[in-house]
């Protein structure tokens, strides 16, 4: 994946202030007013928000200087030149097929899952559109999510006429664009799946072992949170195969063995993931050359009975 600002986007630009289009958030859920904000304190012109809630409206307005609220998605004002729509995906087409189309205008949506073409209605309109994913963990908290926009990746893609201005957007805020090849959308989030959602997987079952210690939550946080960031620290500085440490990269049957047979019977809903991350980590040694054959073979024959 390449930087968004390669020779091929280079249709529209927002090289300077005075090129930056008004925007309007059309969503003031979560994504959409932090958005708001961030776009706001970047000094790109935000002149709108849309919402059915009248509650969220007021909310947006009053955390973003010089927006005006409405409830439906045709009363935008005129000088709106970039709509990002933040709602839930499966909306994403139905308000596509509602934004008012203008010399000018683009819109982009800010899903992770879904690619461009989800705003086929507006494009099939002569529309430019896009995607704006910042890949951040969005909460009710604004200004908790408005400072992780800065230094996070946002993923950019869509008309070639807006990955310029969608790349400055992005380095406004404080982030790095990355622009993702067509059709790689599905591969792009099951990754960040894994990274938030699939860590927070890997905590709970870390979780739910310790817990046969007498360690709650909070300490097993505390006491292994530490070991995670430091893998984290190695794998940014080394890369991610030496950054493997443990009993996979030495062979040690009898040590992987004794963990199998403690969680089938203290906590035998951890031995299959235990046994999945087992069998990845041996993938990465004997990559690596830290194992001989008959090593690899014997543990993976350890790992077979959790499987």
């Amino acid at each position: 994946m390449n930087s968004g600002r390669d020779d091929a986007g280079r249709g529209t630009s927002a090289d300077s202030s005075s090129a930056r289009p008004g925007v309007a958030v059309v969503g003031a859920g979560a994504v959409g007013t932090a958005l708001g904000v961030a776009i706001s304190r970047a000094g790109w012109p935000v002149v709108a928000v849309i919402s059915r809630d009248a509650t969220r409206r007021d909310r947006f307005v009053a955390l973003v200087p010089g927006a005006r609220a409405f409830g439906r998605i045709a009363s935008m004002p005129g000088e709106v030149g970039l709509v990002i729509v933040a709602v839930p995906d499966d909306a994403i087409a139905d308000v596509a097929a509602e934004i008012p189309l203008q010399l000018g205008r683009a819109a982009v949506h800010t899903s992770g899952a879904l690619g461009a073409e989800v705003l086929a209605d507006f494009a099939s309109r002569g529309g430019a559109v896009g995607a704006f994913h910042p890949l951040v963990s969005f909460t009710l908290d604004v200004e908790r999510s408005v400072a992780g926009i800065v230094g996070a990746t946002i993923a950019i893609e869509g008309d070639d006429r807006l990955i310029e201005l969608l790349a400055d957007l992005a380095e406004s805020l404080g982030a790095r664009p990355i622009r993702l090849p067509p059709g790689t959308k599905s591969a792009y989030h099951a990754a960040a799946v894994l990274a938030s959602g699939g860590l927070v997987a890997l905590l709970d079952a870390i979780a739910v072992a310790a817990a046969t210690l007498g360690l709650d939550e909070r300490d097993t946080v505390a006491v292994y949170g530490r070991l995670v960031e430091q893998t984290l620290a190695n794998a940014r500085t080394a890369g991610i195969a030496a950054s493997l440490t443990g009993p996979m990269t030495r062979g040690d049957v009898g040590t992987i063995a004794a963990h199998m047979a403690v969680l089938e019977a203290r906590a035998p809903d951890v031995v299959e993931l235990y046994a999945a991350a087992a069998r990845r980590q041996l993938r990465i040694a004997e990559e690596r050359g830290a194992l001989s054959p008959d090593q690899a073979v014997r543990v993976r024959d350890v790992l077979a009975k959790g499987a």
